[in-house]
């Protein structure tokens, strides 16, 4: 068999195996080109690809978006997973626009190759959501509004590509060098999401049937997949495939605010009588449902929304099962909810900052972002006056 491979085809043997490794650039038509001349020519037993269900799934299903139960999404207390998620599919978006290939066309291309010629598929990743909680409670609070800020900034970057930027994008693995350079500043979000992920995609291409394997990874995962493979022993998947707990640190921070503030306002009924108790709490009502109802004011909330705001946030805040902006946001959903066309431009739409508020779904989950930041304001206001009268 002549195998006149370029340098992004490495052949690695592993006990009896020989894995075809092609490190690919996410954002280019000649990897989906590499890609298929490879498994055409090695007719593999099995060809891996660097996905999971959720991301095969946002490949082969673009529409998806039209099956989204907004309220099942708030029910399920979802609404920040599907707002990463939708900054993420804008910012990919965006870049397919300006490159000509979307993000993944080549990880899309091996699996209809395979297809065609009627040989298994194995998604090698660590499911997406796994990989996404295990770097969220990896990272301090700063860490995180660092993460999301830069998130934000880059769905609603308008600036046009060079040339050189756009060629440079073209032969590397971009998502990879993206996570490097937020590994930099975040060196934990670096181990989560690609070096656990190596070794999770190593063992999962080493573990596969067949004897012969094509993989299709990233470029920048070659590296660490290959040392993984010189390994003579099993890696053991458990400690990286488990969704660490929340910090109990959270979890005493959100017991303790209700228990300060109710403790503080029974002590000043107790030393100070009840009418300065009573006018403490309307300080505490007032105080978180003005901000909070700002919040559903500056999202164009549905006037109920708004009205809803202020009487759950004073209620909500001493309670660290749910939040406000849950609250707000199903009332939101339920008297204006999404319509069909709002779902179908969701992609399109949440990469404009100015279409966030004409589309009925992306306002929504404003209205729940908003009235969330607008409840931790009030709480802090309200616990800082109470506490203050109390000594």
């Amino acid at each position: 068999m002549e195998r006149d491979y370029p340098s992004d085809v490495h052949i690695v043997h592993s006990g009896d195996k020989e894995i075809i490794l092609i490190g690919t650039a996410h954002v280019s038509q000649e990897s989906a080109d590499l890609v298929r001349r490879v498994i055409e020519n090695e007719r593999p037993d099995r060809v891996c690809v660097e996905l999971d269900e959720q991301r095969y799934k946002a490949l082969t299903e673009p529409h998806r978006w039209k099956s989204l139960n907004i309220r099942q999404v708030i029910k399920n207390r979802q609404l920040p997973t599907l707002l990463v998620n939708l900054l993420l599919a804008s910012y990919q978006r965006k870049l397919g626009g300006q490159l000509g290939v979307m993000p993944g066309t080549e990880l899309l291309e091996a699996t209809r190759a395979a297809e065609e010629l009627d040989i298994p598929v194995t998604l090698s990743d660590r499911n997406i959501r796994v990989t996404m909680l295990r770097a969220w409670r990896s990272m301090s609070f700063f860490q995180r509004m660092k993460l999301l800020t830069a998130m934000l900034a880059s769905a609603f970057d308008d600036t046009k590509l060079s040339e050189e930027d756009l060629e440079k994008l073209r032969k590397h693995d971009v998502l990879t060098e993206l996570m490097n350079e937020l590994a930099r500043a975040m060196p934990d979000l670096k181990s989560v999401v690609i070096d656990e992920r190596d070794a999770y995609l190593a063992e999962s291409i080493r573990t596969a049937e067949g004897k012969r394997i094509v993989a299709v990874v990233g470029a920048g995962h070659i590296d660490g997949i290959r040392a993984a493979l010189a390994e003579p022993r099993e890696i053991d998947l458990g400690p990286i495939t488990e969704i660490p707990p929340a910090s109990s640190v959270w979890k005493w921070v959100g017991w303790s605010i209700p228990a300060i503030i109710v403790g503080s306002l029974g002590l000043i009924a107790w030393t100070q009588g009840g009418e300065v108790a009573g006018k403490n709490l309307l300080i505490w009502i007032v105080a978180n449902g003005v901000p909070t109802m700002i919040g559903a004011a500056l999202a164009f909330g549905h006037p109920l929304t708004v009205l809803s705001a202020f009487v759950a946030a004073p209620i909500t805040s001493l309670s660290p099962v749910i939040g406000a902006g849950y609250v707000t946001a199903f009332v939101q959903a339920h008297y204006q909810p999404p319509l069909v066309d709002d779902v179908e431009r969701l992609a399109d739409d949440a990469g404009s900052f100015r279409k966030w508020w004409s589309n009925r779904l992306l306002r929504v989950v404003l209205v729940f972002v908003f009235c969330q930041i607008g409840s931790m304001i009030g709480t802090y206001i309200g616990a800082y006056e109470i506490l203050s009268n109390l000594f």
